[in-house]
């Protein structure tokens, strides 16, 4: 009996470093009318990072964004901590990034507010070729597809501004917006996105069997949104990549880090 409970330790202790240590490609896969059948979008998505380092010199990282081959790269907040110090290892990763795929975006989250340096992040990223969508969206064309890209800062401690994101945003092209927090929707009413790609919950970060996530952020104990799809209107939907870092407590539980592919196509 002690060596058994010895074992069980053991492999908790165990799958907690796997979780927390080692990330896995989430691939998701959306479909709508207003993208060509023929055309496909890919978007790698990288959130709350929190300037954790996997591998030497974030090495797996670097690997994973060469094989995925995205059409764009998004970054969705929270790429240092609150009381991240040195720049240096953020830097470093993003102008590897760069030097490999020339469309990048980033949108902050409520880490880079409550961060003293984060005027100097967000400098940095300008100035290593990210573009930072700070309630301001773009257009982009891949293939026969043209699509809208919107971007808010972090609406979980008030600096959105969804007017000014959404000016003269094309309606009736596919539109994606970034949002740090999924409490956009329940601070607005009526989102004219298609497709909202956020983070900030991490999951949960720490997991239980039959319970799910036991706390995230905005959202308290046993939050509803805590990762995953969610539709939120006609052919609408959030989507909540549970994050690769980790804050507050350095650990992950049943909830693997990830890095999300998402794949969006014309609708047969």
């Amino acid at each position: 009996m002690y060596l058994f409970g010895i074992l069980c330790i053991i492999g908790l202790l165990t799958k907690a470093y796997v979780d927390t240590n080692i990330f896995k490609i989430n691939r998701m896969q959306f479909q709508s009318s207003k993208i060509p059948i023929d055309t496909k979008i890919t978007i790698l998505q990288l959130s709350d990072l929190h300037n954790k380092v996997f591998g030497e010199d974030n090495e797996a990282l670097i690997d994973t964004v060469i094989q995925a081959n995205a059409d764009i790269i998004v970054l969705t907040g929270d790429l240092i901590d609150r009381d991240t110090d040195d720049l240096h290892g953020v830097f470093s990763l993003v102008e590897r990034i760069t030097a490999l795929h020339p469309h990048v975006f980033f949108v902050s989250g409520n880490h880079e507010w409550g961060n003293h340096f984060a005027g100097a992040l967000v400098e940095g990223l300008e100035h290593r070729n990210v573009t930072i969508l700070n309630n301001r969206n773009t257009e982009i064309t891949v293939g026969n597809a043209t699509f809208n890209l919107v971007g808010i800062d972090d609406v979980s401690t008030n600096h959105e501004n969804l007017n000014l994101a959404f000016e003269n945003v094309n309606q009736e092209s596919y539109t994606i917006l970034l949002s740090h927090s999924p409490s956009i929707l329940d601070k607005y009413e009526d989102v004219p996105a298609d497709l909202i790609l956020s983070g900030h919950t991490h999951g949960g970060q720490v997991r239980l069997p039959f319970i799910g996530a036991l706390v995230a952020p905005d959202q308290g104990f046993f939050p509803e949104k805590d990762k995953g799809t969610y539709a939120f209107g006609e052919d609408k939907f959030l989507y909540i990549d549970s994050g690769i870092g980790t804050s507050i407590a350095p650990i992950r539980f049943l909830n693997q880090s990830q890095v999300s592919l998402i794949e969006i196509s014309g609708e047969n």
